[in-house]
């Protein structure tokens, strides 16, 4: 329309369509990373998602696994692997032959080690796991939390007979107890006994010794994707390749061979050690979370966590703790962080944490813990676990001063409590990191805060998506140094 709404005269110009060819490059696919999903602790949390497990409230994809570190691999192997299932159904494997040599998970086993320096100091076997006395673990087996008689309905083409099933673990440790039941949001036997297999052989076995369990041709982890696949169901074959998988795992415990191999290894691989910290919180808090979502809104006690993969770049790429060093983690909520450091580096690890059912979490996760890592023939790091406040609990005073990284997710602390924390960095030794998600040395600077800035060198970073409970979004992070 014209001026005052008339018409115009004026005619637009006929338009032209211009085609152009543009070139994509295309990307090439990301290689075997790391493993982990599930993760760690602390407080935060306007709106939690309660839960480092996938399937508790929280992304799907929730670990650096920035997908969670099984999707990633499963993506880099190109399989359609039982791994990879969604916990919104049943865990049916692919039996489909048509896979390439690209895909074999023997041929793209995970490396023991792969970019991360030797800690000589730190040894790796429990020295209680491999006596000639089969030991009781005393876990909280898979079939205590899902089975017929916590009303799962066994899985399709499984007779009542058929359900009860029992898993080697490679150690000289009674088997765990699983049946083939599916439910949504618990554990899911199938994919958690698929998980086992192939974590003993990656890390437990060498190549050749790993072949008759994850070969891509006829190995036992194949036979059992097969027999469970959606083409075929056939428990009776399931049950008869586990068993095959036990009697040749315990043959290899019994004869030495497993201790051997753990005796010249000096770290666990990430998706190990998250697959473990997940089999505890699955079997501890995963049945209780609903206990974490009873804190006062605006205080310092609200409740948040950070995962797997965000302590293991924090604690293994950046900071580069030892098994020699000592980690403490204020504010330690049910303990993951504090499990995570003791397992995948081996060092001294305290928590302290005032809110009581978190506490009580806690305590149930590392007893848990201890239980499943002699279940899974690996030492794990000193624990102690602190109730109360942090501010004035006398045992975790004194350690700050041995402290080499500390970590508090102070993300909702207020100011108060934050300025409190400077007062105690006062006496930490030179050298000390302390990982923090907000800093403590600010632009407008208070005379507190000019403490901090005379006494720490702050650094920021920010961590991926999906790396913390409470949002799906990166964020920053800080690491300071004690001057």
């Amino acid at each position: 329309m014209g001026i005052f709404n008339q018409k115009s005269k004026l005619k637009p110009a006929p338009q032209e369509i211009r085609v152009e060819k543009v070139i994509v490059p295309v990307k090439s696919r990301p290689g075997l990373t790391p493993n982990g999903a599930r993760a760690s602790s602390s407080h935060f949390s306007a709106s939690p998602r309660l839960s480092p497990n996938s399937r508790l409230s929280r992304p799907k994809s929730a670990s650096p696994y920035p997908s969670s570190s099984d999707e990633k691999r499963a993506i880099a192997r190109k399989r359609k692997a039982v791994t990879s299932t969604p916990r919104d159904s049943p865990a049916f494997g692919n039996d489909s032959e048509s896979e390439d040599e690209d895909s074999d998970p023997f041929r793209k086993r995970l490396r023991r080690s792969e970019e991360r320096s030797v800690d000589l100091n730190r040894k790796l076997r429990h020295k209680k796991a491999f006596g000639d006395e089969i030991r009781d673990s005393r876990i909280i087996h898979a079939a205590d939390i899902a089975s017929v008689a916590t009303k799962c309905p066994p899985i399709h083409g499984a007779k009542p007979e058929e359900v009860a099933i029992e898993l080697q673990y490679p150690s000289r440790c009674k088997r765990e107890r699983y049946e083939l039941v599916w439910q949504k949001d618990k554990i899911d036997a199938i994919k958690d006994i698929l998980s086992v297999v192939e974590h003993v052989a990656e890390t437990y076995l060498t190549d050749d010794e790993a072949k008759p369990f994850i070969d891509h041709n006829g190995s036992f982890r194949r036979q059992m994707e097969r027999a469970i696949s959606e083409k075929y169901r056939d428990v009776p074959s399931f049950r008869a390749a586990l068993q095959n998988y036990n009697d040749k795992l315990l043959e290899l415990v019994e004869n030495g061979t497993v201790a051997k191999n753990i005796e010249e290894l000096h770290h666990l691989p990430p998706s190990l050690v998250s697959f473990i910290l997940t089999q505890v919180y699955d079997r501890t808090v995963a049945p209780k979370v609903e206990m974490l979502t009873k804190y006062e809104m605006g205080s310092d006690n609200v409740y948040g966590e950070l995962l797997h993969p965000f302590i293991t770049k924090m604690l293994v790429e950046q900071t580069k703790m030892t098994s020699d060093q000592v980690f403490i983690d204020l504010g330690s909520g049910v303990g993951n962080v504090v499990l995570q450091a003791a397992l995948e580096i081996g060092c001294r690890s305290y928590g302290c944490e005032i809110m009581e059912n978190a506490c009580n979490l806690a305590e149930a996760q590392e007893k848990e813990f201890r239980a499943r890592c002699l279940l899974w023939g690996v030492a794990h790091g000193r624990v102690t676990l602190e109730r109360g406040d942090f501010r004035t609990n006398s045992k975790i005073i004194e350690k700050l001063k041995e402290a080499d990284v500390i970590l508090v997710n102070n993300k909702a602390f207020t100011s108060t409590l934050n300025d409190a924390l400077i007062n105690m960095f006062l006496d930490l030794k030179k050298g000390c990191k302390i990982i923090s998600l907000k800093s403590f040395v600010h632009e407008n600077k208070t005379a507190i805060n000019d403490v901090a800035n005379s006494i720490l060198d702050v650094q920021r970073y920010r961590y991926h998506e999906n790396w913390v409970s409470w949002a799906a979004a990166e964020g920053d992070y800080y690491i300071s140094t004690k001057k």
